[in-house]
């Protein structure tokens, strides 16, 4: 699994201190199991915002390593042909 990114955290970080804060204005709760239910609200939505943040693509330089490095790449070459069934002939296109 992939460690979060900078992003990731500061922006799950955020939206659990900003709803939490807006949940308990706007509910006005002051008993114990009702802040308890907020802040795992808050949680839950926090780590919903950290996880849907995108990841960063390798660059183009890593992916280059990665291609020529054998057995990480593709296991076709770019320049094979696909197999026969997935070949559309022109006949086939025009009648």
């Amino acid at each position: 699994m992939p460690r979060p990114t900078l992003a990731q955290i500061a922006y799950g970080s955020a939206t659990v201190v900003f709803s939490t804060l807006a949940m308990l204005l706007l509910t006005q709760t002051r008993t114990g199991p009702g802040i308890a239910v907020i802040a795992l609200v808050a949680l839950f939505l926090g780590l919903l915002v950290a996880m849907t943040v995108p990841m960063p693509r390798p660059s183009l330089r890593a992916r280059a390593r990665r291609a020529r490095v054998p057995g990480t790449g593709s296991r076709t070459p770019e320049h094979a042909q696909p197999p026969a069934e997935a070949r559309v002939s022109e006949h086939s296109l025009y009648g």
